[in-house]
C-alpha cells in the first residue's frame, strides 16, 4: 500500500449529499472527499426536473406530505416525511444564498413547476438542468474552502471495519465501527487507505445494474455492495424506480437521455404510436400519475402493441414556451432530427432510481458506528415503495444537514487513535485471458435484470434471475480475490452483488406494492407486508 490518509471526515461521493455535508463538516474539522471520476460526475449533475419544496404561501407542507405518502404506496415512514417537508424549504434557501440560480418569473419569484404525483406546482428548478446548476454552486463553494480536499479518480474498494483488524476474527468481534475505506488510486493502480473519525457514504445509485438506465456510467452500486459486505442493514432493495420517459433513440451515442417528468407536468401527453392517448385508461390523474403507474402503463402498451416506444406529444405546447422551460431537451431532440414543434418524442421506461438502500435513522446514521449514509444510497423511509418526483435532491439536502447536526452535537476535538488495521494485500496478478471471460458477466447481469427483474415480475422470473445472478456473483468474487484490482473489476463486483440483493428482496416480498409488481401476487397485502424488507449479511 503506497499511501495512508487521515482526516476528521471522509466523504465518499461528490453529488449533492456529499458536497452539502462536506461544506458543513468543514466547520468542525478537515474533510476529504474522494470520487472515482471527475468531481462533477454524479447523478445530481444529471437531474433535470428540480427539487420539490413548499416555497409559496398558497402551498402547504401538509399537501407535500400527503402527495409523498400517496406515491409511496403506504410504505413511507410518516415521521421522516414530516421532517423532509418541514425542513426542506430552509435547505432550498441555503442553496440560493450559496449562489444557486434557479429559474424565476418576470416578477423575480421562483418559477415553480409541477410533476407527476404532485397536487400543486412546487418544483424549484433551473430550466431543465437543475442538478447541473446545484452541483456548480456546491463545487464552487467546496473549491473555496481550504479545509476540504477533493480527490478525483479514487475508487472505494471496501469499508474498513473490525474485520480488518488483525485478530478480530478469532476474538469473535462483530463489525460495529467503520474507520475508513480502502480505495484504488485509478491512475497509479495502488490501493490507498483513508481513515477518518466519521465517514459519509454518498455514492449514489445503482442504475448500471440494468441494461437501460438514465443514470451515468459511474452509478455502479458501489455503496450498497460495500455497506452490505461490511455488515450494514439494507432495506427495500426491491423498489427500483423506472423513469417512464427516457428518449428512445437507438442511434444515440453516450447512454440514455432522460425526458424529465416536468414535460408531462407542463402539458405533455402520452400516446401510442397510432396516436391514442392511453393514460386516462390507467389512472384518473392521467399523465400526472406517479411514476410507477405511468411506467407500468407504458410497459403494458408496448407489450400489447409490440412497438419499440410510445410517444410524448408536446406539439400543442407553444414552441417558445417549451424551449424556454426545456432548452436542453429541445436541443437534444433537434440534434437527433426530432422537431418538437411538429413531431412527438419517442420514449420508453428506463431504470432511474433506487428507493431502498442502506438503512438510516433520522440523522443519517447506519447500523455501523461512525458510518453515515445520505442521498440515493440511503434508505431513510422517505420514499417508501415509490419515490415522488423531485423528492430525491431534497432528501439529500435535508438528511446530509441532519447528519451534520447530530455529529456536531457529539463532536469533541483532539486526535483519534485508530486500531491497528491490516494493509491491503494487492499482490495478485492480472490474468488478461480470464478477465476477457469475466468481463462478459457485466452485460449478462444487466440483461438478466432487464428481462427478469424489471417493471413487471413473477416468481418464475425471479427464481431464474436469482440462480443465474448468484453463479455470476460467486464467479466474480472468486476472481476478485486472486487478481490485481482494477476499476472495472471493482464496479463489476458491486453490480453483481447489488443485482443479487435486488432479486432476493423481490423474492421475499409476496405482494405487489409501488414499484414492485409481481403477477403471482398482484394485490397489495397490508396485514402481512406493510413493512420494510431488511437484508443483513452475517459477518465474522
Amino acid at each position: 500500500m503506497s499511501k495512508h490518509h487521515t482526516s476528521d471526515f471522509l466523504v465518499l461521493g461528490s453529488g449533492i449529499a456529499g458536497l452539502t455535508f462536506a461544506l458543513k463538516a468543514a466547520t468542525l474539522g478537515s474533510v476529504t472527499i474522494i470520487t472515482k471520476k471527475e468531481r462533477a460526475e454524479s447523478n445530481t449533475n444529471y437531474a433535470q426536473g428540480g427539487i420539490a419544496a413548499v416555497m409559496e404561501e398558497t402551498d402547504t407542507t401538509e399537501g407535500h406530505l400527503h402527495d409523498t405518502l400517496i406515491a409511496g404506496a403506504g410504505l413511507c415512514n410518516r415521521n421522516v416525511v414530516e421532517v423532509l417537508v418541514n425542513e426542506g424549504p430552509e435547505r432550498i434557501h441555503e442553496l440560493i444564498a450559496m449562489g444557486t440560480e434557479f429559474t424565476r418569473k418576470a416578477d423575480g419569484s421562483l418559477d415553480l413547476g409541477r410533476e407527476g404525483g404532485h397536487s400543486r406546482n412546487r418544483i424549484v428548478h433551473a430550466a431543465d438542468l437543475t442538478g447541473r446548476e446545484v452541483e456548480r454552486a456546491l463545487l464552487q463553494a467546496v473549491a473555496n474552502n481550504p479545509r476540504i480536499t477533493l480527490l478525483e479518480h479514487f475508487t472505494a474498494v471496501e469499508l474498513i471495519t473490525e474485520h480488518h483488524i488483525p485478530g478480530a476474527r478469532t476474538m469473535g468481534v462483530r463489525h460495529r465501527n467503520c474507520y475508513g475505506v480502502y480505495a484504488l488510486n485509478n491512475r497509479s493502480g495502488n490501493i490507498e487507505m483513508f481513515l477518518a473519525r466519521r465517514i459519509l457514504l454518498a455514492t449514489g445509485g445503482c442504475g448500471q445494474v440494468y441494461l437501460h438506465t438514465t443514470n451515468p456510467a459511474i452509478a455502479t452500486a458501489d455503496g450498497y455492495a460495500m455497506a452490505y459486505r461490511a455488515g450494514a442493514v439494507l432495506a427495500n432493495m426491491e423498489f427500483v424506480q423506472f423513469h417512464p420517459t427516457s428518449l428512445y433513440a437507438p442511434e444515440r451515442k453516450g447512454g440514455t437521455f432522460l425526458i424529465t417528468e416536468a414535460v408531462r407536468g407542463h402539458g405533455g401527453i402520452l400516446r401510442t404510436r397510432s396516436g391514442e392517448r392511453f393514460m386516462p385508461r390507467y389512472d384518473h390523474r392521467a399523465e400526472l400519475a406517479p411514476r410507477d403507474i405511468v411506467a407500468r402503463a407504458i410497459d403494458a402498451e408496448l407489450k400489447r402493441s409490440g412497438d419499440p416506444s410510445v410517444l410524448l406529444d408536446v406539439t400543442h405546447i407553444p414552441f417558445d414556451d417549451f424551449q424556454q422551460h426545456f432548452p436542453n431537451i429541445e436541443a437534444e431532440c433537434a440534434r437527433l432530427g426530432i422537431d418538437v414543434r411538429t413531431m412527438p418524442i419517442p420514449v420508453v421506461p428506463a431504470a432511474h432510481y433506487q428507493c431502498g438502500g442502506v438503512r438510516t435513522d433520522l440523522w443519517g446514521r447506519t447500523s455501523i458506528n461512525r458510518l453515515y449514509a445520505c442521498g440515493e444510497v440511503s434508505c431513510t423511509g422517505v420514499h417508501g415503495a415509490n419515490r415522488l418526483a423531485s423528492n430525491s435532491l431534497l432528501e439529500a439536502l435535508v438528511f446530509s444537514h441532519r447528519a451534520f447536526n447530530k455529529i456536531q452535537e457529539e463532536w469533541c476535538g483532539g486526535e483519534m487513535a485508530y486500531p491497528e488495521i491490516a494493509r491491503w494485500n494487492d499482490r495478485g496478478m492480472f490474468n488478461i485471458e480470464e478477465w476477457i471471460v469475466v468481463e462478459h458477466d457485466r452485460r449478462e447481469i444487466q440483461q438478466i435484470m432487464w428481462d427478469l427483474v424489471g417493471i413487471v415480475r413473477s416468481n418464475a422470473r425471479l427464481v431464474r434471475a436469482a440462480r443465474r445472478a448468484r453463479l455470476i456473483r460467486d464467479e466474480i468474487e472468486e476472481y476478485f480475490r486472486r487478481t490485481k484490482i482494477t476499476v472495472e473489476l471493482i464496479e463489476l463486483r458491486n453490480i453483481a452483488e447489488t443485482a443479487l440483493l435486488i432479486v432476493e428482496a423481490a423474492l421475499t416480498r409476496k405482494e405487489s406494492r409501488g414499484l414492485h409488481f409481481t403477477t403471482d401476487y398482484p394485490e397489495t397485502d397490508d396485514p402481512l407486508w406493510l413493512r420494510d424488507t431488511l437484508i443483513e449479511k452475517a459477518v465474522l
